[in-house]
């Protein structure tokens, strides 16, 4: 059973191995670490019995009218068990008290939001792959 916690209490790096799937440059597991430990908020899907985070979510905020979720992943082998959803509905729970909640995502996945009550807006991003790693 998947089991839900918003702190890194238990967590080691060694627990976020496989994630950013299809990334050409992603985070290690001890940068990926350090983005949780540096979010506004984090939540976090754990396979208690496996040893390992299977999902997680962050959000960067200002504390006052706005929010950005930048991330949110669940390890391929976890997807289509609702724990991508949870995670995303327990984030906006958190962050109910805002003005705006945004975040920024592919036209692949973009049904899936729409579902969880986001719509469409227009955006910009600039991007500097070679920093994709974070290091």
């Amino acid at each position: 059973m998947i089991e839900y916690q918003d702190t890194l209490e238990g967590i080691l790096p060694g627990m976020l191995e496989g994630f950013f799937v299809g990334w050409p440059n992603p985070p290690d597991a001890g940068t990926h670490f350090r983005l949780l430990q540096n979010s506004t908020a984090v939540l976090l899907a754990v396979d208690p019995q496996a040893g390992r985070v299977v999902g997680f979510i962050t959000a960067i905020s200002d504390g006052v009218l706005s929010a950005y979720i930048p991330h949110l992943e669940v390890l391929p082998e976890y997807q289509g068990q609702g724990i991508g959803s949870s995670l995303v509905k327990q984030m906006f729970t958190r962050l109910e008290g805002f003005y705006m909640v945004d975040l920024v995502c592919d036209e692949t996945v973009r049904g899936f939001y729409e579902r969880l009550g986001m719509i469409p807006a227009r955006g910009m991003v600039r991007r500097n792959y070679a920093r994709q790693n974070g290091r």
